[in-house]
């Protein structure tokens, strides 16, 4: 099993004519990835490495019964791009670009809601269940099938935690990249209670960063999970005030900083993580 996605998914691009678009729809395919159509208004009825293009998200829905999308646009026609696939049915959205406009995300958000559609990111590296599906700019070379959920603000992060478990034996069921902007349209609880109900997952990792409160907020989810979650945060020796990386990723005042949210996981019943190679060592403890 898996979440969100796997060899099942029907997925589009959108902004599937651009460079970004075309080259990582190319390496989405090379993987497996079913991509059954794409959009890019104007350029209805051109094909991209065979797939069809559409004007709308609409017609992909109506002719391929498309079910996910994901997003190469520049961040200002995001927010549009993303209303367009949640008005039209998509129900996962896993937007890839990065600076989003706060209040377009927020307004992303509420109309998620409202319809009943998971969104990732924005200035996510995507999301990849091994084996079957790889939904943006993530390297498959880091990871292998198994039985460990990963969850992480960061992409680089995510792929030495997948790297570390691949070659320790354990492997991922689906590795989920929150994203790094300030506002995401999913956060932390959503995806660890998904892994919760998925019977394939038997443990999870958690790697979070500076800034924001999103580790904060997954206490309450943590403190009712059944399964082992292992918590990392990025930033220890962060300085305030210094943005490092991602555009959420910065200390302001006593909000946000790695120490509170190690805190926060701890109290949860996280198991934390210095390093990469404490994972697998946690890991043994629970015989998975």
């Amino acid at each position: 099993m898996a979440i969100l996605v796997d060899k099942s998914s029907k997925v589009i691009v959108q902004g599937i004519t651009g460079g970004a678009g075309k080259f990582h729809t190319e390496r989405m395919l090379a993987y497996g990835t079913k991509i059954v159509a794409g959009t890019s208004p104007g350029k209805g009825g051109e094909k991209v490495l065979d797939i069809p293009v559409y004007d709308t998200v609409e017609e992909c829905v109506a002719n391929h019964d498309a079910d996910t999308s994901v997003v190469f646009l520049p961040a200002r026609f995001v927010m549009e791009a993303v209303i367009e696939a949640i008005y039209a049915g998509i129900k996962f959205v896993v937007v890839i670009p990065e600076h989003i406009p706060i209040s377009d995300m927020m307004t992303v958000r509420k109309e998620a809601q409202k319809f009943g559609t998971i969104v990732l990111g924005g200035n996510t590296a995507g999301i990849i269940t091994p084996g079957e599906a790889n939904l943006g700019i993530m390297p498959d070379i880091a990871f292998k099938p198994g039985r460990v959920g990963t969850v992480s603000r960061s992409g680089s992060l995510t792929y030495y935690v997948a790297d570390t478990l691949s070659r320790t034996g354990y492997g991922e069921t689906t590795c989920v990249g929150l994203g790094g902007d300030p506002v995401l349209g999913s956060t932390f609880n959503d995806i660890l209670a998904l892994f919760e109900k998925d019977e394939k997952t038997k443990a999870v990792v958690m790697v979070g960063e500076i800034g924001g409160v999103y580790e904060e907020m997954a206490k309450t989810t943590i403190e009712k999970m059944s399964k082992p979650v292992i918590g990392m945060i990025g930033g220890i020796f962060a300085p305030p005030g210094k943005r490092m990386g991602h555009a959420g990723a910065i200390v302001e005042g006593e909000m946000g900083t790695a120490q509170s949210k190690l805190k926060a996981l701890e109290e949860a019943g996280a198991h934390i993580a210095k390093t990469f190679l404490d994972i697998p060592k946690i890991l043994e403890k629970f015989n998975i």
